[in-house]
């Protein structure tokens, strides 16, 4: 065991966090905590970093057990050193053992013969090289551009940098420690997608343990194989990711209701017993007894609504023409950074796009564009009878600081009853007096919330939303996405949750190269269709570096509007290049190449059955009734094995295939 809670209880005032609670986490475990926003996540976080002591009961960590918190209480620390500098005080002997060895090396140049100082020198250098302390500045910056960092922004002071992005230094500098427990207090904060899929390629390789609290249930259930809930003063424990929780859960919330009513009913018959008989002489001492029974049973709780079930409703007054919004010849820059050049991008009336790419290739600024708050140069042409709503993190400052939460909603003009309103505040986490708080008293995350809530009434037929589910827990996510499924109109959102994305988007826009390349296709069909792309990138370099050139050459650029990206059903080899008129055609080579393009096709479409029926295979081995049946478990595990060893032999052949029609086409 690395560490535990054994029989703890801890307070905040009147306000019990958590109840007898006994929780302990072993070596290479991969553990989610969840429960409700204030709950007291961070706070179970805090008593096993030892921030916090227990009101009864103890915390337990090995002597030699380390760990590692990232929250974030850890903005508040600053200091003139640049980022590189900061992630490298993870090696603090390392950095020490530099600074001797230097130092020892000084002195034996003026004393060379000093036996004593030699001895230190070279038990120093064997100590640096058994903590490979010679590599720690590789390390360091590979760890560093693997969290979204350029070259140039490693000698970079470390307090010019935003909260999010000072968060991912403290990120690289604890994963640099290699604790034994890392406990992570919402690590994906402020990431954009390549940050947060190569942080879960690290952390399925950490060699520690990890502890996660997490709102994005997609990183979730990639990275966890254990789920602790908080719910109700105790702690839950889930053998399995986020999904399987979620079925669970609502097994064993049924099967407490029935227990608790089961349990009230008998108490209901006793009480009457005991009412009955208590003042008749014959019968008092067997109710006297039964009382006394009653008095000693372990009474089973309510199930609590904890969040009411409510549903999130968008009106729409007006229906918009068939296209809301173009952009032709968008060019933009700040500077010498390049957003878009000559960009076109249409949107449609129906479209839920998901505008996703890297930080800093500028999503909220495309975003600012469309809305009209952004000037450009190029063409914006509105359509008829659009109406839209524009979230941001910048509208929070059109909110009336004055006003109290029910005030600022009654502006939006929705015609919504001061009831309507409190529910729907209600929905982004705001209940009870505090729809009669001032804005000017709020958090930037609660005026956030606020900002969101006036969206989400505006009636409009074209929302444009930037980041929506910051500051969300997984409920009021969970509300949004159901009503923006049922929404009639059109959005364009930016957002680096994965989960919510695949729950909305029936477009994705990607900035690429200056342009908007538009998918039509859901977000997982659209990593199967880049990560089969990257493959034949891939086979296409191999055979271009056998071929005796360093890389493929480019394909051309496309001129005026572009065309969307190809669905993600076939990746064709290249046509074949152009052979001087009157030069001979070998015809055995032709009909080779023929055979091995029909292969080539053939094998992009068993690609694409034996994906989808692993991915079946991986639904059923992630539910619980599979382990409850071994030998149902068994067989799904065999086919799943078969069907992976399937598609890894025929995604090589692909490759094989590529390479040979490569080759022939060069012959030809």
């Amino acid at each position: 065991m690395l560490a535990g809670l054994q029989n703890v209880t801890f307070e905040f005032g009147a306000r019990t966090i958590v109840k007898d609670a006994t929780w302990h986490i072993q070596p290479n475990e991969r553990i989610g905590l969840i429960g409700y926003n204030g709950t007291g996540k961070s706070t179970l976080l805090k008593l096993f970093s030892g921030d916090y002591s227990p009101s009864e009961g103890t915390v337990e960590r090995s002597r030699s057990t380390t760990i590692g918190y990232l929250h974030q209480d850890l903005l508040s620390f600053d200091t003139n050193g640049s980022i590189l500098e900061v992630a490298l005080t993870a090696f603090e002997r390392v950095l020490q053992l530099e600074k001797e060895i230097e130092e020892l090396g000084h002195r034996l140049e003026k004393d060379s013969e000093n036996n004593d100082l030699l001895i230190q020198y070279t038990d120093a250098l064997h100590e640096m090289d058994t903590l490979d302390g010679y590599t720690i500045h590789h390390r360091t910056e590979e760890i560093l551009q693997g969290l979204g960092f350029s070259n140039a922004d490693l000698s970079r002071p470390f307090r010019e940098f935003s909260g999010g992005w000072r968060m991912r230094v403290l990120l690289a500098k604890m994963i640099l420690q290699k604790p034994d427990l890392l406990l992570l207090d919402e690590p994906t904060n402020h990431m954009d997608l390549p940050s947060i899929e190569w942080l879960e390629k690290y952390l399925q390789h950490y060699q520690g343990s990890v502890v996660i609290v997490s709102h994005d249930k997609y990183f979730l259930n990639r990275m966890v194989t254990k789920i602790v809930e908080l719910y109700q003063r105790e702690l839950h424990v889930y053998n399995g990711n986020y999904s399987y929780y979620e079925v669970e859960k609502v097994q064993r919330v049924e099967l407490q209701q029935r227990a608790f009513e089961n349990q009230q009913d008998f108490i209901r018959q006793q009480e009457r017993f005991i009412e009955r008989f208590k003042a008749k002489a014959s019968k008092a001492a067997a109710a006297q007894s039964v009382q006394k029974r009653l008095d000693r049973i372990e009474r089973i709780e309510d199930v609590e609504i904890e969040r009411p079930n409510i549903k999130i409703n968008f009106r729409v007054d007006k229906t918009p023409g068939r296209t809301l919004a173009t952009l032709r010849g968008a060019t933009k820059s700040y500077g010498p950074i390049h957003i878009l050049e000559d960009a076109f991008a249409e949107i449609d009336r129906g479209d839920k796009i998901a505008l996703i790419s890297a930080n800093g290739k500028g999503k909220s600024t495309v975003l600012r564009m469309v809305a009209g708050a952004e000037p450009f140069e190029g063409e914006r042409i509105w359509g008829h009878n659009v109406e839209e709503s524009f979230y941001a993190q910048h509208q929070l400052e059109a909110l009336d600081v004055n006003n109290t939460l029910i005030e600022e909603m009654q502006t939006c003009g929705s015609q919504k009853t001061d009831l309507e309103l409190r529910v729907l505040l209600g929905c982004f986490l705001f209940s009870g007096d505090d729809v009669d708080k001032k804005i000017k008293v709020l958090s930037g995350g609660e005026k956030a919330r606020v900002a969101l809530a006036k969206t989400i009434v505006s009636k409009a037929n074209f929302l444009l939303l930037d980041e929506p589910t910051n500051h969300l827990d997984m409920h009021s996510c969970d509300l949004l996405i159901d009503a923006l499924n049922k929404y009639e109109g059109s959005f364009l959102l930016v957002s680096h949750d994965r989960y919510f994305i695949s729950k909305t988007a029936n477009k994705i826009w990607e900035i690429e190269d200056g342009k908007i390349r538009e998918f039509k296709g859901t977000y997982e069909e659209w990593v199967d269709w880049k990560e089969r792309n990257e493959a034949a990138k891939q086979a296409a370099a191999n055979a271009a570096k056998q071929a005796g050139k360093s890389s493929p050459a480019p394909a051309p650029k496309p001129a005026g509007k572009p065309d969307p990206l190809p669905e993600p059903k076939a990746a064709t080899p290249p046509p074949a290049p152009s052979k001087p008129a009157g030069a001979p055609i070998n015809k055995e080579s032709k009909k080779e190449l023929q055979r091995q393009q029909r292969i080539f096709q053939e094998l992009e479409e068993k690609i694409a059955r034996l994906s989808k029926q692993r991915s079946t295979l991986e639904a059923s081995l992630s539910d619980p009734g599979t382990y409850s049946d071994r030998s149902k478990f068994v067989a799904a595990e065999t086919d799943y094995k078969k069907t992976s060893d399937q598609l890894a032999a025929a995604n090589r052949e692909y490759e094989q295939v590529f390479e040979k029609i490569m080759e022939l086409e060069k012959a030809l």
